[in-house]
Order: structure tokens, then C-alpha cells, then sequence
């Protein structure tokens, strides 16, 4: 019996570079620096450049999710962080806290204001405060959801459509969590180090 143990790479997918994909992974990769406004692919993309047909299917359920639409994406970070940081998710909570933060001054005039830090702040509408909450709960314990939850979403002023693209991030969301954590990813040097 062998006593020389081989070391686990630092993540279970191979982190494909920018340099290192194919041309149509590449293509996919541009997108998404465009449309996020990153001089860099984030990490979560890169674990999937080895295989187009799931990066290309991943990133048009994120663009047309998070990014478009008429629910603030500040509101859709903040649910993406808090649902990421209550299941434990380091990546997730971290990359999204750090785009909601630098979305702060939508909140709060002060400078020092962290919408990550100060979620029951009186600067935080109480609709974003109650559709924080509930879809949430929708993105961990879906089955506790009930028509009053929705109703209360109309009565904060919300559409049926915003109500249903608001649910989407639960959707969403448990799909980021769940391939940022058996992938193994860390969080990108890029995006600590960048100013938004």
C-alpha cells in the first residue's frame, strides 16, 4: 500500500482561461465581460469553458435573469448575496456582495453606506427589504411559500411580472450556489481587487 498521496487541484472543473478556450467559448467569454463591465472572466464561467453548450445555456439563463428585466439589479444582488451567504456559499455571497455594494450609492447618499452590511437599514426600501426576504425563503424552503407571501409582494408595489422575475432569482440563485460549490471555485483576485 502506497503512503504518497496526490494532491486534489484547488478546484474539481479545470478553469479554462480566456487564453486557453476555443474560439467559441471565447465568444461566450467576451459577452460576459461586456454585459458585466469586467476586464476579466469571472471564475464561475471559466469552470465551464470546457464544455460551450452548458457555459452558452448557463450565461443566458444568468444575462436574461439577473441582468435584464425591470426588478433594480441591485435588489436581484442583494437576494443573490443574502440566499448565498445564509446556505454558506463563499463565492456567491462574496462576488455578489461585492457587486451589490458597489451599487450603494442607489440606497444611501453616505459614502461609507455597504447595503451588504446594513440589509435592515431605514435606507432600504421595505419593498426591497420584503422581497429580500421572501424570495429567500422561496430559494431555501420553497414548499413554506404561500399566497400571502405573494400578496404581500403586490402590496409592496410590485407587478405579477416583477413578482415572477423576482422568484427567478430563487431559481437562479440555487443554480449559482450549487455549481460555484462543487466546483470548487475561489473567489476571483480579480474582482477583490477591482473598484466599481
Amino acid at each position: 500500500m502506497s503512503t504518497t498521496t496526490t494532491a486534489l487541484p484547488s478546484t474539481r472543473f479545470k478553469l479554462v482561461s480566456y487564453q486557453e478556450a476555443d474560439s467559441e467559448v471565447k465568444a461566450i467569454y467576451e459577452e460576459t465581460m461586456q454585459v458585466l463591465q469586467l476586464p476579466f472572466v469571472l471564475n464561475w464561467f471559466k469552470c465551464q469553458g470546457s464544455n460551450a453548450t452548458l457555459l452558452r445555456g448557463n450565461w443566458a439563463k444568468l444575462r436574461a435573469t439577473l441582468i435584464e428585466g425591470q426588478v433594480p439589479n441591485v435588489l436581484k444582488q442583494l437576494i443573490i448575496y443574502n440566499v448565498s451567504k445564509e446556505r454558506g456559499c463563499e463565492y456567491c455571497a462574496h462576488a455578489h456582495g461585492l457587486f451589490a455594494d458597489s451599487m450603494s450609492k442607489m440606497i444611501s447618499d453616505d459614502p461609507d453606506f455597504r447595503v451588504t452590511e446594513n440589509l435592515d437599514s431605514p435606507a432600504l426600501p421595505n419593498s426591497y427589504k420584503s422581497a429580500i426576504q421572501l424570495v429567500t425563503k422561496a430559494a431555501l424552503n420553497s414548499e413554506e411559500l404561500t399566497n400571502y407571501d405573494f400578496e404581500k409582494l403586490l402590496e409592496e408595489g410590485f407587478t405579477e411580472e416583477e413578482v415572477q422575475e423576482l422568484m427567478a432569482q430563487a431559481d437562479l440563485v440555487n443554480m449559482l450556489n450549487t455549481l460555484a460549490t462543487i466546483s470548487g471555485i475561489k473567489i476571483d483576485n480579480e474582482l477583490t481587487e477591482a473598484e466599481f
